[in-house]
């Protein structure tokens, strides 16, 4: 428990959680776990899921945990625009994300051009940006058929 493979890479929750300052529990682990080895999950499916592992947990206990979390940069939020925020254990990289207007899957996209962050503003207003957050909305492609007209 508290390994989780990810993007080629094995995490070991419980190092993670402990070098960042939190104390470890099972609850606080297989959260992490969860949302590394999931897909730009909400908050009421990590929390199902976390049940399906421990037994008993709540959505609040889930939120506060996603936020601390999110807080010591060990998950990402995202929130596509009407969508339920989510989370991610891909973090640190600067990447993007897909969009579907149909079904609402999230789907990761690495930098559009360049390095970090990946686009500069025409007019940055004086701030110094070091990061971009991009979200490209379309259809998936198992939306897609059902959306063309062919």
């Amino acid at each position: 428990m508290g390994d989780v493979k990810d993007r080629g890479h094995v995490h070991d929750s419980a190092a993670e959680l402990r070098a960042a300052g939190f104390r470890v529990t099972a609850a606080r682990v297989a959260i992490l776990d969860t949302v590394r080895s999931g897909d730009h999950l909400d908050v009421d499916t990590v929390a199902s899921r976390v049940r399906d592992r421990l037994g008993q947990v709540s959505v609040q206990a889930v939120y506060e945990a996603l936020h601390a979390f999110t807080g010591a940069g060990l998950v990402r939020r995202i929130e596509p625009a009407g969508s339920p925020a989510r989370f991610e254990g891909r973090v640190g990289d600067n990447h993007h994300h897909l969009v579907c207007r149909a079904c609402g899957r999230v789907t990761d996209v690495d930098c559009v051009v360049g390095e970090a962050p990946c686009l500069e503003p025409a007019r940055d207003a004086g701030y110094l940006v070091d990061e971009a957050d991009v979200t490209f909305w379309g259809h998936c492609p198992d939306c897609r058929p059902a959306q063309d007209p062919a």
